[in-house]
């Protein structure tokens, strides 16, 4: 059964296995030593072993994300902020405290990233992309990616995830999303009103680049900001804002 599930695409996978894996998740482990590796299978059949990613396209890698910022998606899927109907099937009777134990399982994992594939797309379209992440666009009120996510683009922790070693079809997928509101956040949700300010060129731009940088190390997140984010964000309570934000 599961053999004849990998090979279909992976949206109708997660379609058919929906239900077998809310059960896994949920059910209480068969053994007393059955560790949250077992318990998270269910979470690979998209993600990836260990959580790396597969070549899909538009499942990201959830291993060695920050846990704060791997909860706080668990727990959009699951309220409604996020849709995606079978992510939402699989974890719509966990417990948070559960959401967050396996987002810790997650981010404890800390696997080596494979290399970015060979961009495509014209080196203009990749300057523009690599401007508006490292400068932004102060015209438009467009703060730089690094002010957030780091300067390595690595990520934040507790909750802020890196940027790096991820497809370019999800990148332009979720910049879209937050655009059309499709994908929400805690307020303020500082993406949406960000993701709403960059033309269709801007995403294109941003996550061609992106998707062509290599991740540095292992892509661990950093301790801590350099200095102030430049706008208030949901779920990332305790980070330093810029005043007047």
């Amino acid at each position: 059964m599961t053999d004849r599930l990998r090979r279909l695409p992976c949206r109708l996978r997660a379609l058919g296995m929906a239900v077998l894996c809310a059960m896994a998740l949920a059910a209480p482990p068969a053994r007393a030593d059955a560790g949250m590796a077992q318990r998270v299978r269910a979470c690979t059949l998209c993600h990836g072993p260990e959580g790396r990613a597969t070549p899909d396209g538009y499942f990201p890698r959830i291993a060695g994300k920050p846990a704060g910022y791997l909860a706080n998606q668990l727990l959009n899927f699951r309220e409604g902020r996020r849709s995606y109907p079978p992510m939402a099937h699989l974890i719509e009777h966990l417990t948070e405290e559960y959401l967050r134990e396996m987002a810790a399982h997650f981010a404890a994992l800390d696997l080596p990233y494979p290399p970015p594939p060979v961009s495509q797309a014209p080196q203009a379209v990749l300057e523009r992309g690599r401007a508006l992440v490292q400068h932004g666009d102060t015209a438009r009120e467009i703060p730089a990616c690094v002010q957030c996510h780091g300067a390595a683009l690595t990520g934040v922790a507790p909750a802020i995830p890196g940027l790096l070693g991820l497809p370019r079809d999800y990148l332009n997928s979720q910049l879209g999303a937050w655009a059309t509101g499709q994908r929400r956040a805690q307020a303020p949700d500082c993406m949406a009103a960000i993701a709403r300010r960059l033309a269709p060129q801007d995403v294109a731009a941003v996550s061609a680049w992106l998707a062509a940088q290599p991740v540095p190390g292992h892509g661990h997140p950093a301790a801590r900001l350099p200095g102030a984010m430049p706008l208030r964000c949901g779920g990332v309570e305790g980070l330093p804002v810029a005043a007047g934000r």
